[in-house]
């Protein structure tokens, strides 16, 4: 982990071809305590840990079956593993025997994935991760914070051009969603958590790559009803805010891998690109591998 002293800065963004209807903008000064958060979300190996010392059993687990995307189901086991898809989203498949062990169903494994981060995780999951590691999911307002790494308003967590100088420098979608990713920035699929640069408070992959859930509930008057110090918005909803993006994000209809950028999902949903990162006060005892910055 590494420490961040918090402190004041613009939260939101009026990006004009942003999404008015999550409640992105306007822009608005918050403060946030200083607090502790992982350097990269949670791995396949760190939460194999948790799972190897508590016996843990996830929603998915229990369920029997998690959502895939359709790029990563074998077209001839297409027929067999797909239940039925998403109204609306059709790349997204019902498929039994997906979990956070097998990602993209049950011929998938994690065994080459150690360093990547664990996904088919709902929000219920992550929590119950956070207890057992003494921390907890960040709030909107600390995760943005973190994910700007110092810098002020800007798109991404480097800067404002997406591609500077043509280089990738996270993993999201290029080609025609969701037809042909062509990859080019080396992944169609979850990343390394430490495949790309790290923003200017040390952090990876605080842009696509997977969603991170937060701490909030999910409300488009996130602006109106939170705080301006330390915001964590309303205290009930239906949905859970996710920062950051993921491979699967594209301009063309979810350009969501900018800082500010926000979404939701329901606690009980796992998918192959949602995972997490945690958190931890500052008064909270901290474990040996920890960093001051």
């Amino acid at each position: 982990m590494v420490k961040l002293d918090g402190g004041p800065f613009l939260m939101g963004t009026d990006f004009p071809s942003g999404f008015l209807a999550d409640g992105e903008g306007p822009i608005r000064k918050v403060t946030v305590d200083p607090f502790y958060i992982d350097v990269h979300p949670v791995t396949n190996q760190q939460f194999e840990e948790f799972v190897r010392a508590t016996g843990y059993s996830t929603e998915a687990e229990r369920f029997g079956w998690s959502f895939v995307f359709q790029g990563h189901i074998p077209p001839e086991r297409y027929d067999e593993l797909v239940d039925q898809t998403v109204l609306g989203a059709g790349w997204w498949c019902k498929v039994a025997g997906s979990d956070w062990r097998h990602p993209e169903g049950p011929d998938s494994g994690i065994g080459a994935r150690a360093d990547h981060p664990v996904v088919q995780v709902s929000w219920n999951d992550a929590v119950e991760y956070c207890k057992w590691s003494g921390k907890r999911l960040p709030t909107e307002g600390e995760w943005e914070f973190a994910a700007r790494g110092g810098l002020e308003q800007k798109l991404y967590p480097w800067g404002d051009e997406l591609t500077p100088g043509g280089k990738h420098l996270c993993n999201i979608w290029q080609g025609e969603f969701p037809s042909t990713d062509l990859a080019e920035d080396g992944y169609s699929a979850p990343a390394p958590v430490k495949a790309f640069e790290p923003n200017g408070y040390g952090l990876y992959s605080v842009a696509g790559n997977t969603w991170e859930w937060c701490s909030d509930w999910f409300d488009p008057a996130h602006h109106v009803i939170a705080t301006r110090n330390n915001p964590v918005g309303q205290l009930a909803g239906s949905a859970r805010v996710m920062k950051g993006g993921s491979y699967l994000c594209h301009h063309s209809y979810c350009n969501r891998y900018r800082v500010a950028a926000r979404t939701s999902n329901t606690p009980d949903s796992a998918t192959t690109n949602i995972g997490f990162r945690c958190v931890r006060d500052v008064s909270s005892s901290l474990p040996d591998n920890t960093l001051n910055v």
